[in-house]
């Protein structure tokens, strides 16, 4: 770490087994990483959604399929695919495949305006749009049909078999949850049945391709793509992975069980569930609509393997303050990760005497892959604190000059490690304004750093991070 500040007084609190830094050349791109989870766990369940399950195997072959199938527009390498689904097999496989294909995914936020979504279209310059029949109306209201070349639609059902058939039929004429829409597509599964009879191509990637435009909005309110390189990706796996693994040793020999719940088109539940899951062999619980609070804690209910549950302080009140999750058991619960916003004392100290597990509060960005600090999965109460700097990433505090400000003092937030984004898409005048000449990524968040470098945020300059709903 000569390269980083010298001083790193966090190092002497990692827990034992956690390097100080990560070895990114154990790949030579995230599809090399997919691809060996793929080839390691293929027996394995990869995911659970309502109740239907899919091997590691399967979802090898369909997001192969989707590959295949992108592979047939003749689009450019690095072309962008945005993506609009909620937490069902159909993002997994359209995110993979979009990976597998050598183009960049361009994940949508599902509360997007026709305006918004419009916006991130032309700001990303997507050539496609796979999105859930549900969202629909949201590309037709926009009134450019030929906005993107391509628009594939899934419905809810789709990848659930039979139940599917009942799936949709309950969204579309039961709950009434599918606006109508009407505009030239191409079904996901026929997609898919296109590529299987195409076969798949596999692109050579590197470390410093484009991988993800995770738009954000930042402090001007306009939505900015943060360009993710394979290896910016491919560390915060790694970091976390390097992080979490002292508390999951109890579980070395057996698959681990992720909880799916905050939206995986978002960067915390797409690197810390979906990636690192897949990562680990793991088994992810796919949640469609966790803002349903009672149908979410009969689901947990039923889920007592659950052993790593990511959410945001809003998700975790929601649930403690429901008489019937006083119900709810976690008997094989290792880690329990706070994102977004700060998690509240009362909220942490409530769910730590429910569950009998604390809440690791961590910190991070879309523009930092996201994670930059985290509390150690030990950590025995509520600290008010973000926690410290994950390996190989360094963190100042500095004043207006970008000048690093002594213990204590609050400033912004500057970050420097292999997570850290290129820039912003298109943006280079941005671009410049958030990076140091140091290459350190002024967060925009004001916070103070203890002399045993513990952050603590103090205030947030940017807009707060809404994950579907939940800050």
């Amino acid at each position: 770490m000569s390269n980083l500040n010298p001083k790193f007084p966090w190092l002497k609190h990692y827990l034992e087994g956690v390097p100080h830094e990560i070895n990114l050349a154990s790949h030579a791109s995230l599809l090399e990483l997919i691809e060996s989870s793929f080839a390691q766990f293929p027996d394995r369940v990869a995911m659970e959604s309502m109740g239907k399950t899919m091997s590691y195997r399967k979802l090898d072959v369909l997001s192969q399929e989707f590959a295949a199938y992108l592979q047939t527009l003749g689009l450019e390498p690095g072309a962008r695919v945005a993506i609009m689904f909620p937490n069902v097999p159909q993002y997994l496989i359209a995110m993979l495949g979009t990976l597998r294909a050598g183009f960049t995914v361009v994940n949508v936020n599902l509360l997007y305006t026709p305006r918004e979504l419009e916006h991130q279209l032309r700001d990303s310059g997507a050539e496609v749009l796979a999105i859930l029949e549900n969202f629909a109306h949201v590309y037709q209201s926009i009134g450019n049909p030929s906005l993107v070349q391509k628009v594939i639609v899934s419905s809810l059902g789709e990848s659930l078999g039979p139940k599917g058939v009942l799936v949709n039929l309950i969204a579309r004429h039961v709950k009434k949850i599918v606006p109508h829409w009407d505009f030239p597509c191409i079904k996901f599964n026929q997609a898919l049945k296109i590529g299987r009879g195409h076969g798949y191509r596999r692109p050579t990637l590197n470390l410093d391709d484009i991988v993800f435009l995770q738009y954000t909005g930042g402090t001007t309110g306009v939505s900015k793509g943060a360009v993710l390189l394979h290896r910016n990706i491919l560390a915060n796996i790694l970091q976390i992975e390097a992080w979490l693994d002292p508390a999951l040793v109890s579980r070395q020999e057996q698959q681990l069980v992720f909880l799916c719940a905050l939206p995986l088109t978002h960067i915390f539940a797409l690197t810390a569930c979906a990636l690192l899951g897949m990562r680990k062999g793991g088994k992810l619980l796919l949640v469609v609509n966790p803002r349903d609070i009672g149908g979410f804690i009969k689901y947990l209910a039923q889920h007592p393997e659950i052993n790593i549950f990511p959410g945001v302080n809003t998700l975790f009140h929601a649930l403690i303050h429901r008489p019937e999750f006083l119900k709810v058991k976690f008997p094989n619960l290792l880690v329990t990760i706070g994102g977004g916003m700060a998690v509240q004392r009362k909220t942490a100290e409530l769910w730590q005497k429910l569950t009998g597990v604390p809440i690791a509060q961590g910190y991070g960005l879309s523009e930092t892959s996201p994670v930059v600090c985290v509390n150690t999965p030990f950590v025995k109460e509520f600290t008010g604190s973000i926690g410290m700097p994950v390996p190989s990433t360094d963190v100042l505090i500095l004043d207006e000059e970008d000048q690093e400000l002594p213990f204590g003092s609050p400033g912004e937030i500057a970050i420097k490690g292999p997570q850290v984004m290129t820039g912003y898409w298109n943006r280079p005048e941005e671009t410049t304004q958030c990076m140091t000449p140091q290459g350190y990524f002024k967060s925009g968040d004001i916070g103070t750093m203890s002399v045993d470098g513990f952050v603590h945020i103090v205030d947030r300059k940017k807009d707060m991070i809404v994950v579907a709903g939940f800050k």
